[in-house]
């Protein structure tokens, strides 16, 4: 049997207590955007910490302006391995309406859906469960002898407010938590039978625009037409950020930016996307 099958092995045969261990995360309600939920943040923090401290982890929370940061790091037995740093949030979404919800939102169980059997509740699929997925992995090559590479976790408790807590502590630790690759595990599916590693994230920017008309309240009537309407003035220019394929016409945008392989659009149309069914829901 090849190394990784035993690891493999051990996971299966860790399966209930891998489930435990979610269930008692996911029932905390950590809640980022809810000040009412700080101590539960605090306190899914910990756990987190407690629980990677009994794997052989250098574990610790890290304060910040929000919630807390939880960094750990362990390494491999040998010295010729790379450096994996792996990023989660342990943060989730409000749950309201809470009379939209089946059964308690923080009460995680396991249903029978027409795709298959699945843990519900709030966080078991943003970012709890991906989050121990990892950590159950690192336990399963443990149990089978050591990590392959040296790793470090960096859990934040702001994702899903926008990581507001995250640039400064970044840059305030940049040193601790360098590293040779960065596993990101809080993306999407292709479905349930086919493996899939995203290499590539939508970006964001934020801009502020001021758009100065008129110095007081103008009469539409009178003024109407003939005054320039910044909210007229600030349409066109939205409509002219993009091109009518969908490209950013901003010049200089696309500097640097590399163009997507041939091999990579390649097996993307081996998916067999349809447009129409992924938008057919919405």
């Amino acid at each position: 049997m090849a190394a990784i099958d035993n690891v493999v092995a051990k996971i299966d045969a860790n399966l209930d207590g891998a489930l435990a261990r979610l269930f008692k995360l996911v029932e905390i309600p950590s809640i980022s955007t809810d000040p009412a939920h700080s101590a539960d943040c605090a306190r899914a923090a910990e756990w987190l910490v407690a629980e990677l401290v009994s794997l052989g982890f250098e574990a610790s929370t890290k304060p910040t302006a929000g919630h807390p940061m939880v960094v750990a790091h362990a390494k491999a037995q040998r010295r010729d391995v790379p450096h994996v740093l792996f990023y989660g949030h342990y943060d989730v979404q409000p749950v309201d309406p809470l009379d939209l919800w089946e059964a308690p939102p923080f009460a995680p169980r396991i249903v029978d859906a027409p795709e298959g059997r699945r843990v519900v509740g709030r966080g078991a699929a943003d970012d709890k469960g991906q989050l121990m997925t990892f950590v159950e992995a690192c336990r399963a090559f443990k149990e089978d002898g050591g990590l392959p590479c040296d790793v470090s976790m960096l859990f934040e408790g702001e994702e899903e407010c926008g990581s507001p807590s995250l640039p400064d502590f970044l840059a305030a630790n940049k040193a601790e938590l360098k590293a040779d690759l960065m596993l990101v595990c809080d993306t999407g599916m292709w479905d349930r039978t086919t493996p899939a590693i995203t290499t590539m994230l939508r970006g964001l920017v934020g801009e502020e625009v001021i758009i100065r008309g008129a110095n007081r309240d103008l009469h539409s009537g009178i003024f109407g037409g003939a005054a320039v309407n910044p909210i007229h003035v600030l349409g066109r220019i939205i409509a002219d950020l993009r091109d009518a394929k969908g490209r950013i016409t901003i010049p200089g945008f696309y500097d640097g930016v590399e163009e997507l392989p041939e091999e990579v659009a390649e097996q993307w149309r081996k998916l067999s996307f349809n447009q129409e069914a992924f938008l057919g829901e919405v």
